[in-house]
C-alpha cells in the first residue's frame, strides 16, 4: 500500500471511530425526550441545507466535463444574457431555505428553552449542582443528601436542575439527555431533563477550566423509583456536608472516585452563591495560591 492509500484509510478509520464513540454518548442517541427533540431538529436541518449541497456535488462534475477545455461541440451562444429560470432558482431556493431555515430555529429555540419545566403526572425531582475545580458537587435539598461525580435520578420523572460555579464559568452536559447549560459564579441557571428509562450516562464540562479540565467528567445514572428511595436512604449514614467540609471539597483536586455525604447543612447552596457574591475570587477555598515569585 502506497503512502496517500495509508493516509486515506487512516483518516476513514479516525472518522469510523469517533462517529462510534458519538453515537454511544451524544445526542444522536438520545435517552430521553430533550435529546430526542434536538436529534430530530438536527437531522431536519441537514436535511434542509443537503437540498443545495447535494445539487451542487452533483452539477459541478457535470459542468466540469461539459465544459472542458478542448471540448469542440458544445453550444455557443454569445449573445445570451438572462433566464427568469435560473434567476429564480439562484435567488428563490436559498431564500426559502433560509426562511425554513429561521422559523425551525426559532421555533425550537422556544421549545427547548432549559429553563421550561417538562409536563409529567410524576413530581419533578430538585437537584442543585455546584461546579468546582475538577468535580461536580450535586445536593439533594429535600433529600438532605449529596454526592460528587455522581448523579443518580428516577428514570420517567422531570429533573430540575439549579446550577452555580464557584471557580470559573462551567458548562454542565449530559449528551444523551440533552442541552447543555452553563453554570456561572455568583449566578443561578436552570437546566430541565429526563430519561426516558433506567440507564448509566455520561456527563461532563464542556467549558474549558484549566489543566485538569478533561478529567471533570461524572456518572448520571437513570434507576427505578424503589432503586432511587434505597439510594438516598444508604447516603443518609455518610459523614455531614457542612461549611467544613465544603471548603475541603472545594479545593482544586481530581477525586479517584464518587465521595457522598448526608445531613446537608441547610440552605447550602445559597450560601455558596452569596460567598462567591461578597468574597475575593482570590480568597475562595478553590482559587489559585500565588507563590513568592508569582507561580501558583
Amino acid at each position: 500500500m502506497n503512502y496517500p492509500s495509508a493516509r486515506w484509510v487512516i483518516v476513514l478509520a479516525t472518522l469510523f471511530l469517533a462517529s462510534c464513540g458519538f453515537s454511544d454518548h451524544g445526542f444522536l442517541a438520545p435517552a430521553g425526550p430533550i435529546a430526542e427533540a434536538q436529534r430530530n431538529h438536527f437531522l431536519s436541518i441537514t436535511a434542509w441545507t443537503l437540498v443545495v449541497i447535494v445539487p451542487l456535488f452533483v452539477a459541478t462534475p457535470i459542468v466540469l466535463w461539459k465544459y472542458r477545455f478542448g471540448k469542440k461541440d458544445s453550444t455557443y451562444r454569445p449573445n445570451w444574457t438572462f433566464s427568469w429560470i435560473l434567476e429564480g432558482l439562484i435567488w428563490g431556493l436559498p431564500l426559502i431555505i433560509v426562511g425554513v431555515l429561521g422559523w425551525n430555529v426559532w421555533k425550537v429555540s422556544h421549545q427547548l428553552d432549559p429553563y421550561t419545566p417538562i409536563a409529567s403526572d410524576k413530581p419533578t425531582l430538585r437537584i442543585q449542582v455546584v461546579g468546582l475545580d475538577w468535580k461536580w458537587l450535586f445536593i439533594y435539598p429535600d433529600q438532605k443528601i449529596a454526592s460528587v461525580n455522581q448523579l443518580v435520578f428516577p428514570a420517567d420523572r422531570p429533573v430540575r436542575f439549579e446550577l452555580t460555579s464557584e471557580t470559573v464559568m462551567q458548562a454542565f452536559m449530559i449528551p444523551r439527555l440533552g442541552s447543555q447549560i452553563y453554570a456561572m459564579p455568583g449566578m443561578i441557571t436552570q437546566l430541565n431533563l429526563l430519561a426516558s428509562e433506567p440507564g448509566s450516562y455520561r456527563g461532563q464540562n464542556t467549558q474549558y477550566n484549566g489543566k485538569a479540565f478533561a478529567k471533570q467528567k461524572f456518572t448520571a445514572k437513570a434507576v427505578s423509583e424503589f432503586t432511587f428511595e434505597d439510594w438516598v436512604n444508604q447516603q443518609k449514614s455518610n459523614p455531614p456536608l457542612d461549611i467544613s467540609a465544603y471548603n475541603k471539597l472545594a479545593r482544586r483536586s481530581v477525586l479517584s472516585e464518587p465521595v457522598f455525604f448526608g445531613n446537608i447543612t441547610p440552605g447550602l447552596f445559597q450560601r455558596i452563591i452569596e460567598r462567591v457574591k461578597s468574597t475575593p475570587a482570590v480568597e475562595l477555598p478553590g482559587a489559585v495560591k500565588q507563590t513568592s515569585e508569582g507561580g501558583s
